[in-house]
This record gives structure tokens, sequence and C-alpha cells, in this order.
């Protein structure tokens, strides 16, 4: 069960990496648009954190901070729909770009800093 926990972690870090990665290579240019990377990222890292989760309860593999956890999906959850609900469009505005990635960003930050809490 660890290997598979393991694994999800994986594919939830590459998912936020392609996310980021898609909106950055967009930082300097003038149009913004959902490309591939946003898409695919999204979703990866959001259906990736959805097993894990999973995982980790199922397997009794610690103890989850519930809270931080619902953070979490209900901002991977918005991106998700931002990102698809634009996916089809041939540009998105600078405020949806620049809340796209301060949400991304808001949602790493909450993964790192926000540490579970030690007996």
């Amino acid at each position: 069960m660890e290997t598979v926990r393991l694994i999800l972690l994986f594919l939830h870090i590459l998912g936020f990496a392609a996310l980021l990665g898609g909106l950055l290579a967009q930082a300097r240019l003038p149009e913004k648009a959902v490309n591939a990377a946003m898409r695919d990222g999204s979703g990866t890292a959001f259906v990736a954190g959805l097993a894990l989760v999973g995982v980790i309860e199922a397997g009794d593999l610690g103890d989850l901070d519930h809270v931080k956890v619902a953070v979490k999906l209900l901002i991977g959850l918005v991106i998700l729909g931002l990102v698809m609900a634009n996916v089809r469009k041939e540009r998105i505005t600078q405020g949806l770009w620049t809340l796209l990635l301060l949400l991304t960003v808001v949602n790493i930050g909450v993964a790192v800093f926000w540490a579970p809490a030690h007996a």
C-alpha cells in the first residue's frame, strides 16, 4: 500500500508541476489561453489527490488532517472547473490567468506549509 501511496503522490506532484508550468510558460505572452499542460496537469493533480486520500484512509497509512484535505479539495476543484470551463476558448483574460496562478500557488503552499499536527 505504501508503494501505491508513493506513486499517487508522485503523480499528484507531477500534475501540479504541469499546471504551474503551463501557467508560467505564458507569463510574458500578451494573450493567455488554457493549454494542454494546464488541462492535463489540473486533472492529474485532482484525480491523483483524491486517490491518494482514499489510499491513505483505506490503508491506515497515517492520520489525515481532514480540514487541510477539504481546503485542498475545494481549491483543486475550483482550479479544475475554471480550466475545463475555458479549455475550448481561444484566450482567457489576464485576470483569470492570474487567479489560476494564485490558486495553484496557494494550493501548493497549503500542501507544504500546513503541516500535520504532531502529538
